[in-house]
């Protein structure tokens, strides 16, 4: 699946720099969701690469922060247990 990013990531992917935001990338198809779904990038149109301004780079709303945390938390909601 082709993806345009949203976002800049530092470091590599299989010893390459990752596309700038903007640029878009072939990605496996679960690669590509997974970073969809964290708000990373958006599914590729035929016109992406070509539109040449990246798009703005925004913060995940509180739905998908959540869910990308295991069980829906986010930090500092867990509780402790009776026996602490």
């Amino acid at each position: 699946m082709r993806v345009r990013m949203t976002a800049t990531l530092s470091g590599t992917r299989d010893g390459k720099p990752w596309p700038d935001r903007g640029k878009t990338a072939e990605l496996p198809d679960a690669e590509a969701l997974h970073l969809i779904r964290a708000g990373l990038a958006l599914e590729a149109t035929d016109g992406d690469e070509a539109e040449g301004t990246p798009p703005e780079e925004t913060a995940a709303s509180r739905e998908i922060a959540e869910k990308a945390v295991p069980g829906g938390r986010r930090r500092g909601s867990m509780t402790k247990s009776g026996s602490e």
